[in-house]
C-alpha cells in the first residue's frame, strides 16, 4: 500500500513542477528579450554620415494635448528644429506624425508652432499620416525622395533616439540624430518611466514590428 500512496503523491506534484518550469521559462524569455533590447539601445547607431549640412531636418511626432496645443515634449522638438534651421543645418523642415493618440494631427500642430516661432510656411513639409516611428521614418523618406533630397538630421527626444537609430539604419538615406533638450526640468521618475517604455517598444520592434511593418519609401 505504501508504494501506491507514494505514486499518488508523485502524480500530484507533477503538475506543480510543470507549471513551475513553464513560469521559469517564460520569465527567462522575457528577461532575455529585455536584455536584448537594452543592449540594442546601447549599441544603436546615432548617424551614418559625416555631413554637417543636410537637405532637410526631420522632426518626429509626439502627441499634442487634448486641446490641440503642443505638449512640452512636442514644443522642445519644434524649438530645437527651429534653432537648427536658423543655424543653417538644413534649408527645409519636415514635420511627421498623424493623429495617433488623439484627433489632432501631430505634424500640423508642430508646423503651426514652428510658424509661430518665425519659420516661413514655404520651407515646411507636413507629413500627417504616420502612426508610429517606423512610419515617421518611411513617409518622411518618401517626401525626401520625391524632392531629390538625400540627407537629413532627425530630431526627437533623447530617450527616443536609440530606437530611431535602429529604424533609420535600414533606410536609403544619409542621416544623423539630434536630441531635443527638454524645455523644463524633468523628474527622475518620469525619466525612468520613459526609459522603461522605450525599452519595451524597442523589444517589440526587434521581435515583431521590424519583420511585420515593412517600410518601402
Amino acid at each position: 500500500m505504501k508504494p501506491k500512496r507514494s505514486r499518488r503523491r508523485t502524480r500530484r506534484r507533477q503538475p506543480i513542477r510543470w507549471k513551475t518550469r513553464l513560469a521559469i521559462s517564460a520569465a527567462a524569455l522575457i528577461l532575455g528579450l529585455l536584455a536584448w533590447a537594452v543592449i540594442a539601445r546601447q549599441l544603436a547607431p546615432s548617424s551614418n554620415s559625416v555631413l554637417t549640412r543636410y537637405d532637410a531636418i526631420v522632426v518626429l511626432g509626439t502627441p499634442a494635448d487634448s486641446d490641440g496645443n503642443p505638449t512640452p515634449d512636442q514644443l522642445a522638438r519644434v524649438t530645437e528644429a527651429v534653432h537648427e534651421y536658423e543655424r543653417g543645418v538644413a534649408p527645409r523642415l519636415i514635420f511627421t506624425g498623424g493623429a495617433a493618440h488623439n484627433h489632432f494631427v501631430e505634424a500640423r500642430v508642430m508646423a503651426r508652432t514652428a510658424e509661430g516661432q518665425g519659420i516661413p510656411e514655404s520651407v515646411i513639409d507636413v507629413e500627417g499620416e504616420a502612426m508610429d516611428t517606423i512610419q515617421n521614418a518611411c513617409y518622411s523618406v518618401r517626401i525626401m525622395q520625391a524632392h531629390g533630397w538625400r540627407s537629413a538630421e532627425v530630431i526627437s527626444s533623447a530617450i527616443h533616439l536609440p530606437r530611431v537609430g535602429l529604424i533609420f539604419s535600414r533606410l536609403p538615406l544619409e542621416w544623423t540624430t539630434h536630441a531635443a533638450p527638454p524645455i523644463r526640468p524633468v523628474s527622475a521618475s518620469y525619466t525612468t518611466s520613459a526609459e522603461i517604455i522605450e525599452t519595451l517598444k524597442t523589444a517589440r520592434y526587434l521581435v515583431w514590428t521590424r519583420q511585420t511593418e515593412h517600410c518601402q519609401p
